[in-house]
Protein backbone atom coordinates (compact mmCIF):
# COMPACT_ATOMS: atom_id res chain seq x y z
CA UNK A 1 0.00 0.00 0.00
CA UNK A 2 1.44 3.99 -1.07
CA UNK A 3 0.86 5.54 1.72
CA UNK A 4 0.24 9.46 1.23
CA UNK A 5 1.07 13.10 2.85
CA UNK A 6 -1.26 15.52 1.52
CA UNK A 7 -0.59 18.61 3.06
CA UNK A 8 -2.83 21.65 2.69
CA UNK A 9 -3.19 25.22 3.41
CA UNK A 10 -6.89 25.49 2.94
CA UNK A 11 -7.02 27.24 0.48
CA UNK A 12 -9.43 26.17 -2.43
CA UNK A 13 -7.21 26.00 -5.42
CA UNK A 14 -4.34 24.32 -3.64
CA UNK A 15 -6.43 22.01 -2.30
CA UNK A 16 -8.19 21.18 -5.87
CA UNK A 17 -4.99 20.49 -7.47
CA UNK A 18 -3.71 18.27 -4.28
CA UNK A 19 -7.01 16.53 -4.27
CA UNK A 20 -7.00 16.07 -7.99
CA UNK A 21 -3.50 13.96 -7.98
CA UNK A 22 -4.61 12.46 -5.19
CA UNK A 23 -7.81 11.14 -6.24
CA UNK A 24 -5.97 9.85 -9.43
CA UNK A 25 -3.26 8.02 -7.72
CA UNK A 26 -5.60 6.20 -5.46
CA UNK A 27 -7.88 5.00 -8.94
CA UNK A 28 -4.29 3.83 -9.92
CA UNK A 29 -2.61 2.17 -6.95
CA UNK A 30 -3.90 0.70 -3.40
CA UNK A 31 -3.54 3.73 -1.47
CA UNK A 32 -3.97 4.92 2.05
CA UNK A 33 -4.13 8.85 2.02
CA UNK A 34 -3.70 11.29 5.57
CA UNK A 35 -4.49 14.92 5.17
CA UNK A 36 -2.55 17.36 7.31
CA UNK A 37 -2.99 21.41 7.49
CA UNK A 38 -0.94 23.98 7.63
CA UNK A 39 -1.81 27.29 9.32
CA UNK A 40 1.69 28.84 9.13
CA UNK A 41 5.19 28.16 7.41
CA UNK A 42 7.77 29.80 9.66
CA UNK A 43 7.05 26.95 12.89
CA UNK A 44 7.78 24.44 10.41
CA UNK A 45 11.20 26.00 9.28
CA UNK A 46 11.83 25.26 12.71
CA UNK A 47 10.92 22.06 12.83
CA UNK A 48 12.76 21.04 9.59
CA UNK A 49 16.70 22.86 11.45
CA UNK A 50 15.63 20.84 14.29
CA UNK A 51 15.08 17.94 12.41
CA UNK A 52 11.68 16.95 13.41
CA UNK A 53 8.29 16.91 12.31
CA UNK A 54 5.16 16.60 15.07
CA UNK A 55 3.02 13.79 13.81
CA UNK A 56 0.31 11.98 15.47
CA UNK A 57 1.93 8.16 16.50
CA UNK A 58 -0.93 6.36 14.75
CA UNK A 59 0.01 8.10 11.03
CA UNK A 60 2.14 5.80 9.02
CA UNK A 61 5.65 6.49 7.28
CA UNK A 62 5.14 8.22 3.98
CA UNK A 63 5.71 7.03 0.73
CA UNK A 64 4.57 10.18 -0.73
CA UNK A 65 4.42 13.82 0.40
CA UNK A 66 2.63 16.32 -1.70
CA UNK A 67 1.25 19.61 -1.31
CA UNK A 68 0.30 23.19 -3.04
CA UNK A 69 1.05 26.34 -1.89
CA UNK A 70 4.14 28.41 -0.47
CA UNK A 71 2.50 27.72 2.94
CA UNK A 72 3.56 23.88 2.72
CA UNK A 73 6.79 23.51 1.57
CA UNK A 74 8.78 23.99 4.94
CA UNK A 75 5.83 21.58 6.02
CA UNK A 76 6.66 19.36 3.05
CA UNK A 77 10.30 18.98 3.98
CA UNK A 78 10.53 18.88 7.86
CA UNK A 79 8.52 15.92 7.43
CA UNK A 80 10.35 14.37 5.16
CA UNK A 81 13.46 14.89 7.18
CA UNK A 82 12.19 13.31 10.05
CA UNK A 83 9.85 10.11 8.54
CA UNK A 84 11.42 9.65 5.61
CA UNK A 85 9.72 9.61 1.97
CA UNK A 86 9.94 11.78 -1.16
CA UNK A 87 8.50 14.84 -2.40
CA UNK A 88 5.97 16.05 -4.74
CA UNK A 89 5.16 19.68 -4.41
CA UNK A 90 2.59 21.16 -6.98
CA UNK A 91 3.04 24.80 -8.52
CA UNK A 92 6.68 26.36 -9.18
CA UNK A 93 7.64 26.30 -5.69
CA UNK A 94 9.20 29.64 -3.78
CA UNK A 95 12.48 27.52 -2.48
CA UNK A 96 15.35 25.92 -4.97
CA UNK A 97 13.99 22.86 -7.07
CA UNK A 98 16.53 20.87 -6.31
CA UNK A 99 15.56 20.66 -2.62
CA UNK A 100 12.59 18.43 -3.85
CA UNK A 101 12.40 15.60 -5.62
CA UNK A 102 9.73 16.18 -8.18
CA UNK A 103 8.20 19.50 -9.57
CA UNK A 104 4.72 19.45 -10.53
CA UNK A 105 3.74 22.86 -12.41
CA UNK A 106 1.86 24.19 -15.18
CA UNK A 107 4.07 25.12 -18.41
CA UNK A 108 2.94 28.60 -17.82
CA UNK A 109 5.36 28.62 -14.93
CA UNK A 110 8.33 28.81 -17.35
CA UNK A 111 10.26 25.33 -15.56
CA UNK A 112 12.10 23.56 -18.24
CA UNK A 113 10.81 20.12 -18.16
CA UNK A 114 13.33 17.26 -16.57
CA UNK A 115 13.59 14.00 -14.83
CA UNK A 116 12.51 15.58 -11.58
CA UNK A 117 10.08 18.66 -13.52
CA UNK A 118 7.23 17.76 -14.60
CA UNK A 119 5.26 20.03 -16.24
CA UNK A 120 1.31 19.92 -17.29
CA UNK A 121 -0.95 22.37 -19.28
CA UNK A 122 -2.68 23.99 -17.03
CA UNK A 123 -3.16 23.45 -13.01
CA UNK A 124 -3.98 19.88 -12.26
CA UNK A 125 -7.83 19.49 -10.94
CA UNK A 126 -10.32 17.18 -10.23
CA UNK A 127 -12.03 16.91 -12.77
CA UNK A 128 -12.60 13.63 -14.94
CA UNK A 129 -13.08 13.29 -18.84
CA UNK A 130 -17.03 12.27 -18.46
CA UNK A 131 -19.00 9.83 -21.08
CA UNK A 132 -22.04 10.84 -19.59
CA UNK A 133 -22.38 14.56 -20.67
CA UNK A 134 -25.63 15.57 -21.97
CA UNK A 135 -26.00 18.15 -25.48
CA UNK A 136 -29.25 19.54 -23.57
CA UNK A 137 -26.53 19.92 -20.49
CA UNK A 138 -24.73 23.52 -20.56
CA UNK A 139 -22.59 25.65 -17.96
CA UNK A 140 -21.50 28.66 -17.16
CA UNK A 141 -18.61 29.73 -14.78
CA UNK A 142 -18.34 33.47 -14.05
CA UNK A 143 -15.27 35.11 -12.47
CA UNK A 144 -14.64 38.70 -11.72
CA UNK A 145 -12.00 41.71 -12.15
CA UNK A 146 -8.42 40.21 -12.29
CA UNK A 147 -4.66 41.44 -12.72
CA UNK A 148 -5.25 40.43 -16.63
CA UNK A 149 -8.92 40.81 -17.05
CA UNK A 150 -11.15 44.03 -15.97
CA UNK A 151 -14.74 43.70 -15.97
CA UNK A 152 -17.85 44.67 -18.15
CA UNK A 153 -20.95 43.62 -16.50
CA UNK A 154 -23.33 45.15 -19.48
CA UNK A 155 -21.33 42.86 -21.55
CA UNK A 156 -21.31 39.62 -20.06
CA UNK A 157 -25.09 39.62 -19.19
CA UNK A 158 -25.17 40.58 -23.27
CA UNK A 159 -22.92 37.40 -24.35
CA UNK A 160 -24.80 35.18 -21.67
CA UNK A 161 -28.13 36.46 -23.06
CA UNK A 162 -27.38 35.75 -26.45
CA UNK A 163 -26.19 32.33 -25.72
CA UNK A 164 -29.41 31.36 -23.87
CA UNK A 165 -31.33 32.89 -26.35
CA UNK A 166 -29.34 30.95 -29.09
CA UNK A 167 -29.41 27.41 -27.49
CA UNK A 168 -33.26 27.63 -25.53
CA UNK A 169 -33.06 23.70 -25.36
CA UNK A 170 -30.09 24.02 -23.36
CA UNK A 171 -30.52 24.10 -19.42
CA UNK A 172 -27.82 25.82 -18.18
CA UNK A 173 -26.19 25.91 -14.64
CA UNK A 174 -24.32 28.99 -13.91
CA UNK A 175 -22.28 29.87 -10.71
CA UNK A 176 -19.71 32.22 -9.18
CA UNK A 177 -16.26 32.89 -7.98
CA UNK A 178 -15.52 34.66 -4.95
CA UNK A 179 -14.18 37.44 -7.25
CA UNK A 180 -17.59 38.29 -8.76
CA UNK A 181 -18.90 41.48 -8.11
CA UNK A 182 -21.73 41.83 -5.55
CA UNK A 183 -25.37 42.00 -7.67
CA UNK A 184 -24.36 40.26 -10.92
CA UNK A 185 -26.68 37.36 -10.03
CA UNK A 186 -29.63 40.27 -9.23
CA UNK A 187 -28.80 42.20 -12.28
CA UNK A 188 -28.94 38.04 -14.04
CA UNK A 189 -32.16 37.59 -13.01
CA UNK A 190 -33.52 40.54 -14.51
CA UNK A 191 -32.96 39.46 -17.76
CA UNK A 192 -35.34 36.43 -17.12
CA UNK A 193 -33.74 33.55 -18.70
CA UNK A 194 -35.87 30.64 -18.09
CA UNK A 195 -33.56 27.67 -19.14
CA UNK A 196 -30.25 29.40 -17.17
CA UNK A 197 -30.28 28.56 -13.33
CA UNK A 198 -28.14 30.83 -11.12
CA UNK A 199 -26.14 29.86 -7.87
CA UNK A 200 -23.59 32.07 -5.86
CA UNK A 201 -20.31 29.82 -5.24
CA UNK A 202 -20.77 29.84 -1.54
CA UNK A 203 -24.29 27.95 -2.35
CA UNK A 204 -22.38 24.97 -3.60
CA UNK A 205 -21.27 21.94 -2.22
CA UNK A 206 -17.35 21.01 -3.12
CA UNK A 207 -19.04 18.01 -5.43
CA UNK A 208 -21.14 20.65 -7.43
CA UNK A 209 -18.91 21.67 -10.03
CA UNK A 210 -17.53 17.72 -10.86
CA UNK A 211 -21.11 16.53 -10.72
CA UNK A 212 -22.26 19.22 -13.56
CA UNK A 213 -18.89 18.98 -15.46
CA UNK A 214 -20.00 15.30 -15.81
CA UNK A 215 -23.10 16.20 -16.82
CA UNK A 216 -22.66 19.38 -19.51
CA UNK A 217 -21.48 18.51 -23.10
CA UNK A 218 -21.19 22.40 -23.47
CA UNK A 219 -19.47 24.65 -21.04
CA UNK A 220 -18.77 28.86 -21.19
CA UNK A 221 -15.75 30.49 -18.77
CA UNK A 222 -14.89 33.91 -17.99
CA UNK A 223 -11.01 34.29 -19.32
CA UNK A 224 -9.96 35.82 -16.03
CA UNK A 225 -9.39 32.24 -14.21
CA UNK A 226 -7.14 29.62 -16.51
CA UNK A 227 -7.72 26.99 -13.80
CA UNK A 228 -11.65 27.07 -14.87
CA UNK A 229 -10.93 26.84 -18.85
CA UNK A 230 -8.35 23.79 -18.25
CA UNK A 231 -11.33 22.43 -16.07
CA UNK A 232 -13.85 22.69 -18.43
CA UNK A 233 -10.98 21.23 -21.54
CA UNK A 234 -10.30 18.17 -18.68
CA UNK A 235 -13.85 17.20 -18.87
CA UNK A 236 -14.60 16.66 -22.17
CA UNK A 237 -17.05 19.53 -23.11
CA UNK A 238 -16.75 21.60 -25.81
CA UNK A 239 -15.56 25.34 -24.21
CA UNK A 240 -16.07 28.77 -24.89
CA UNK A 241 -14.65 31.67 -23.70
CA UNK A 242 -16.66 34.67 -22.73
CA UNK A 243 -14.78 38.29 -23.83
CA UNK A 244 -13.84 40.39 -21.13
CA UNK A 245 -11.85 43.59 -21.63
CA UNK A 246 -7.77 43.27 -21.20
CA UNK A 247 -6.51 44.66 -18.20
CA UNK A 248 -3.01 44.06 -18.76
CA UNK A 249 -2.43 41.07 -20.84
CA UNK A 250 -0.22 38.07 -19.38
CA UNK A 251 0.40 34.68 -19.43
CA UNK A 252 -3.19 33.40 -18.84
CA UNK A 253 -4.01 35.79 -22.29
CA UNK A 254 -1.51 34.18 -23.96
CA UNK A 255 -2.22 30.76 -22.95
CA UNK A 256 -5.67 30.99 -23.63
CA UNK A 257 -4.54 32.54 -27.57
CA UNK A 258 -2.68 29.59 -27.71
CA UNK A 259 -5.77 27.22 -26.79
CA UNK A 260 -7.55 29.17 -29.52
CA UNK A 261 -4.64 28.75 -32.14
CA UNK A 262 -5.11 24.94 -31.58
CA UNK A 263 -8.79 24.99 -31.88
CA UNK A 264 -9.30 23.74 -28.21
CA UNK A 265 -11.95 26.39 -27.36
CA UNK A 266 -13.81 29.18 -29.02
CA UNK A 267 -13.75 33.03 -28.30
CA UNK A 268 -16.86 34.54 -27.79
CA UNK A 269 -16.32 36.55 -30.76
CA UNK A 270 -15.78 33.65 -32.97
CA UNK A 271 -19.03 31.92 -31.50
CA UNK A 272 -20.85 34.85 -32.13
CA UNK A 273 -20.13 34.28 -36.22
CA UNK A 274 -20.64 30.85 -36.36
CA UNK A 275 -23.06 29.65 -34.08
CA UNK A 276 -20.98 27.06 -33.11
CA UNK A 277 -18.39 25.48 -30.73
CA UNK A 278 -14.88 23.85 -31.32
CA UNK A 279 -15.44 20.42 -30.56
CA UNK A 280 -12.86 19.15 -27.36
CA UNK A 281 -11.89 16.27 -29.33
CA UNK A 282 -8.93 15.33 -26.68
CA UNK A 283 -10.02 16.23 -23.02
CA UNK A 284 -7.29 16.54 -20.56
CA UNK A 285 -5.96 13.81 -17.87
CA UNK A 286 -3.25 15.73 -16.44
CA UNK A 287 -3.99 14.46 -13.08
CA UNK A 288 -4.20 10.52 -14.35
CA UNK A 289 -0.39 11.19 -16.28
CA UNK A 290 1.10 12.57 -13.79
CA UNK A 291 0.08 10.28 -11.09
CA UNK A 292 1.13 7.16 -13.29
CA UNK A 293 4.69 9.08 -13.64
CA UNK A 294 4.91 9.60 -10.12
CA UNK A 295 3.77 5.39 -9.15
CA UNK A 296 6.76 4.79 -12.06
CA UNK A 297 9.54 7.06 -10.20
CA UNK A 298 8.26 5.69 -6.92
CA UNK A 299 8.74 1.92 -8.12
CA UNK A 300 12.18 2.99 -9.50
CA UNK A 301 13.60 5.03 -7.08
CA UNK A 302 14.86 3.81 -3.30
CA UNK A 303 14.05 5.16 -0.58
CA UNK A 304 16.34 7.59 1.52
CA UNK A 305 17.16 5.70 5.55
CA UNK A 306 15.09 7.47 7.78
CA UNK A 307 16.46 10.86 8.90
CA UNK A 308 17.98 11.73 5.53
CA UNK A 309 16.58 14.36 3.67
CA UNK A 310 16.42 13.81 -0.69
CA UNK A 311 17.32 16.21 -3.25
CA UNK A 312 19.17 19.41 -2.74
CA UNK A 313 18.57 19.18 0.68
CA UNK A 314 21.41 16.50 1.70
CA UNK A 315 24.15 19.36 1.18
CA UNK A 316 22.38 21.66 3.55
CA UNK A 317 21.53 19.42 6.24
CA UNK A 318 22.59 20.39 9.89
Amino acid sequence: MLTVWRFTDGKRGHENQSLGLVEALCRLADCRVETLTVAKAWPHFLSWLLGRFPAEKSLPRPDLILGAGHATHWAMLAARRAHGGKIAVLMKPSLPLSWFDWVIAPAHDGLTESASVLTTQGAINRIRPSSTQDARRGLMLIGGPSAEYGWSETALLKQIHLIALHRPEVAWQLTTSRRTPAGFLANLAKLGLPNVKAVGHDEVSSGWLPEQFALAAQAWVTPDSASMVYEALTSGAAVGVFDLPYARPGRVARGLEKLAQENRLTAFSDWERSGKLQANIQALNEAERCARQLLQCLRNAPSPPRGESGGGLKAVRP
